[in-house]
């Protein structure tokens, strides 16, 4: 799966997007949602939230999400802390959900990739 969160304004509007493949690199879906007004973390987080809930929906046992956003990968990672209380809810469900999946990896990837 490839995410991305985007706002226009700081907060702004925003929406997310998700590009979903199988293990053999096909191409089986896109969601797209306006999510309101959030910050662009917020948006990134909450399609990483929206890319899990897929895949638990789809009982996913193998999942790798590609995001280009550095700072979630990195706060996910441990490289970062999250200090941002809204972020910091929005993390904690992260980490909630991922334990439901046996196989995750989430990647950072460079914008002109995803």
């Amino acid at each position: 799966m490839y995410i991305d969160g985007a706002s226009k304004g700081n907060p702004g509007p925003a929406g997310i997007g998700i590009v979903i493949y199988d293990g053999d690199d096909r191409l089986v879906g896109k969601v797209s949602s306006y999510i309101g007004k959030k910050t662009n973390n917020q948006a990134e987080y909450t399609a990483l939230l929206r890319a899990i809930q897929l895949a638990l929906y789809f009982k996913t046992r193998t999942l790798k999400i590609r995001s280009d956003s550095e700072l979630v990968v990195r706060q996910l990672s441990g490289e970062y802390q999250v200090s941002n209380p809204n972020i910091k809810k929005l993390y904690e469900r992260v980490l909630e959900l991922k334990k439901q999946i046996p196989n995750i990896k989430i990647e950072h990837v460079m914008r002109n990739f995803n």
